[in-house]
């Protein structure tokens, strides 16, 4: 049974890539603001990591976006303001989102299992209209997926085995960390968050609990 779905946001709820480009572009017209997005993500894994790996005390991901900002504006010689940062709490939902995430909501309880801080996923719920019950994930556990700790906190926190929970994502890798954990696992991919020429989690790579096109056919598949 099923009690709790808990979903990675960045990609999988939210198409960060081109709502980023678009802020970008407002800021620095003339650049290249995909190229700009797409550069600014590529730093959050690197900075996740460190943490990760024990070379840095936990920070929130909106001091590491901060960071990340200005490293990668320099690399764009451009001159970029700290509130920029804060278009990550901007970002606009997939079209099958705000009404699959209601569907789902009326089965079980609905959270987000994010690296994204509270503070992050709370403006962007207000923004997007995302119908969390709870903020879960990396500020719970203060450290980073896919360390095992950020899942099973999420868990402890909603007083669920992780068995009568499941993790939500476009990520192959996600899911992968979640399975031996013991959470039910579910692929709904997003093949255009790298943009067109996007060439990784275009399909499951393994026979995951529930594999849907968008998130009202897993609410249909999952409770009908």
């Amino acid at each position: 049974m099923i009690k709790a779905l808990i979903f990675d946001v960045f990609g999988t709820c939210v198409d960060w890539r081109n709502s980023v480009a678009h802020e970008v572009e407002i800021a620095f017209p003339g650049i290249d603001s995909l190229a700009f997005a797409d550069a600014w993500r590529a730093e959050y894994d690197p900075a996740m990591r460190r943490i990760r790996d024990g070379g840095r005390g936990y920070v929130a991901l909106d001091d590491l976006h901060r960071e990340n900002l200005h490293r990668v504006a320099k690399r764009f010689a451009v001159s970029a303001p700290d509130s920029l940062s804060h278009v990550w709490e901007r970002l606009t939902p997939w079209p099958d989102v705000v009404g699959g995430l209601h569907a789902l909501r009326r089965h079980a309880i609905i959270a987000p299992c994010s690296n994204g801080s509270i503070a992050l996923m709370t403006r962007l719920a207000r923004h997007a209209g995302l119908p969390w019950d709870c903020i879960l994930g990396a500020d719970i556990a203060r450290d980073y997926k896919p360390k095992p700790e950020v899942y099973l906190a999420s868990c402890a926190a909603l007083r669920l085995p992780p068995e009568e929970v499941m993790m939500v994502a476009a990520h192959n890798d996600d899911l992968a960390a979640a399975r031996p954990l013991g959470l039910q696992t579910a692929f709904v991919p997003r093949p255009t968050e790298y943009g067109p020429a996007q060439d990784k989690d275009l399909v499951a790579s393994e026979e995951w609990d529930a594999i849907a096109p968008d998130f009202e056919t897993l609410a249909k598949e999952l409770f009908a």
